[in-house]
């Protein structure tokens, strides 16, 4: 021992000499392996509880690698690491669109943007202009339209509808499908329903309306089911085109809404509904390499084809984590609000004689929740109206009831926009995710109260505030292309709740900034079963972010919808940067920029 106490000196100071020459050949602390990405000079929310806000973090093989200040985070950059100085911009989780139709966003980008127009006639001419560069017998397709927010209704019209013989006038042998900003219904021309075989003795649909005249004429409008034919006639002719230019019509349609949704901060994208053949393309082109996640769901197949294929098509994290199939949705229990087909539980207040439409049969619903139970998928269904919503719990309840273990599914309500007060409660109790979109309520806002009354408004439209409260699972999205995707414009409705007007529509149900983030982001990943993957800024997970040129977690409320995309980041790559990003300086916070140009 006392030869041990004499040479522990000596080897004290053998050790420090040696951890001092390794110091001066090889500096300390140890070089960190080199970050491909970092963001230094910035603010992050990371959404992490354990490191809420950060200054820099890197990022490596795909993942952040750490999240820190500027001078931590220094260590991760090597000679070839891409930096990006922010200035003071804010950074946040990758948003997620919470409910999105893909390839129906694409396609509307080529068609007539209808929510331009102010009124019918503004319509009647986007629709001459269009059939003057048509060949013979080219359908003339539009969206976007909605009656209550023309300047004047048209004279002659039917509940505020026009009559289709201003559009027959301009397009006699041109066929004009005009799809409703809802996408439950669609105004066609004559020679359109001729095409569709809807004539003056075509009965209604179940779940379906075809609106008429005093003479029982169709006027054109064609609510829920009652279009099916009408797309069946354009599906038709689509078909007809050579295969070459079908291929490349859909090719063009998904580069035009990834393009869109990248450059919108979105990352990933929820879709709400594609048939098995879809679905099948869809996947060789995830496997091509894109630039956004996709979470997709089945739907458009009869039950019988579901019993039969749905398990064979389970695909989860495919094309390195850029596709999984692992849904059903959405499937329809009711129409729409401005449409007049949401179902409710009493008549609506500007017509008595109606309480909505159950479009697809509670019985059906039943099935493919059964069949979703027995193959491990979660299930999506649409449902607006206080009695859609009802149903659709008191079904699920009964199949949780039955099989305990479809608890785990993390089924979903998609829209659950009107709610009576009794069922609030039922989403937190059963686990069912309200699959909601904040932007709906301020578009909504001018009718709702018209349509329902100002109790029934007040106590359960739109209740983003109760659900928190109770314990729900919120989402937000857009419908894309039901509603533009752009998130700020959501996340701004989510926490003001003000009309175009500047009214502010129930405010007490607004969300709070960071419950309006989260809703985006880590709720969305939660419904994606990815809340270890994405959603939130931290260590190990995937390096999905946006960075934005204003923090909408402080920013006046009244310059939110100014705030713009400098860069959206998935999987580590870059794949939007907004021009003039690079020249961005804090202080020049909405300096005026080109706009990305998403049709070229």
């Amino acid at each position: 021992m006392r030869a041990l106490r004499l040479c522990l000196p000596a080897l004290l100071l053998a050790s420090t000499a040696a951890a001092a020459a390794d110091t001066a050949i090889h500096g300390f602390p140890p070089a960190l392996p080199a970050a491909d990405l970092v963001l230094r000079d910035a603010t992050i929310a990371t959404l992490d509880p354990l490191q809420p806000e950060a200054q820099a973090l890197a990022v490596r093989g795909g993942r952040i690698a750490a999240v820190g200040s500027d001078a931590a985070i220094a260590h991760y950059i090597g000679p070839h690491t891409r930096v990006l100085d922010l200035h003071g911009a804010f950074v946040t989780p990758g948003f997620i669109e919470g409910h999105g139709h893909l390839l129906g966003t694409g396609t509307v980008l080529t068609e007539l943007d209808l929510g331009k127009a102010p009124d019918w006639d503004g319509i009647v001419a986007m629709v001459k202009a269009a059939v003057a560069k048509a060949k013979p017998g080219q359908w003339i397709v539009g969206s976007g339209w909605q009656q209550s927010k023309w300047t004047h209704a048209p004279q002659p019209n039917v509940d505020g509808l026009p009559l289709r013989a201003s559009l027959d006038a301009v397009s006699p042998d041109n066929p004009v499908l005009l799809e409703h900003v809802s996408g439950h219904a669609v105004f066609a021309n004559g020679a359109a329903l001729k095409l569709a075989g809807i004539g003056h003795d075509t009965p209604d649909p179940a779940g379906g309306t075809i609106v008429r005249d005093a003479q029982g004429d169709a006027i054109g409008m064609l609510r829920d089911t009652a279009d099916a034919p009408v797309y069946a006639a354009y599906r038709h002719h689509v078909e007809s085109l050579p295969p070459a230019v079908q291929a490349a019509r859909r090719e063009h349609a998904l580069k035009l809404a990834m393009q869109n949704e990248v450059s919108k901060g979105i990352t990933s994208f929820v879709d709400m509904g594609e048939d098995f053949a879809t679905v099948d393309w869809l996947k060789q082109q995830a496997a091509r390499g894109i630039p956004l996640r996709l979470y997709v769901n089945i739907a458009e197949e009869p039950v019988a084809a579901l019993d039969a294929k749905l398990a064979s098509y389970r695909s989860i994290d495919a094309a390195d984590g850029h596709f999984t199939v692992r849904g059903i949705g959405e499937i329809l229990s009711d129409g729409a609000l401005g449409t007049h087909s949401a179902w409710f539980l009493k008549p609506y207040n500007d017509d008595p004689g109606i309480t909505g439409k159950n479009v697809t049969s509670m019985a059906e619903i039943r099935q493919i929740a059964e069949i979703a139970a027995r193959d491990g998928f979660q299930l999506s269904v649409h449902a607006i109206g206080d009695r859609a919503n009802r149903e659709v719990l008191d079904t699920f309840q009964d199949i949780f009831t039955k099989d305990p273990s479809a608890h785990a599914l993390r089924w979903r309500i998609e829209h659950a926009q009107h709610l009576d007060p009794a069922d609030i409660p039922r989403f937190a109790q059963l686990g069912v995710i309200a699959s909601m979109q904040s932007i709906h309520a301020c578009s909504d806002a001018p009718f709702v109260v018209q349509h329902l009354g100002e109790q029934r408004a007040r106590e359960g439209a739109y209740v983003w505030h109760s659900l928190i409260d109770s314990g729900a699972i919120v989402l937000d999205g857009s419908d894309t292309p039901v509603e533009d995707t752009n998130p700020i414009a959501g996340f701004y409705c989510a926490v003001t709740r003000r009309e175009g007007n500047g009214t502010a529509f129930f405010p007490a149900q607004a969300k709070t900034r960071i419950e309006a983030l989260r809703s985006y982001t880590w709720n969305n990943a939660y419904a994606m079963f990815e809340e270890h993957e994405l959603g939130s800024l931290s260590p190990g997970k995937r390096a999905d972010l946006a960075v934005f040129s204003g923090n909408l977690l402080t920013m006046p409320a009244d310059q939110i919808l100014r705030t713009r995309v400098l860069y959206t980041v998935v999987g580590g790559q870059v794949v939007y940067q907004r021009p003039g990003a690079q020249a961005w300086k804090h202080g020049e916070l909405f300096a005026p920029m080109p706009e990305f140009d998403h049709v070229n």
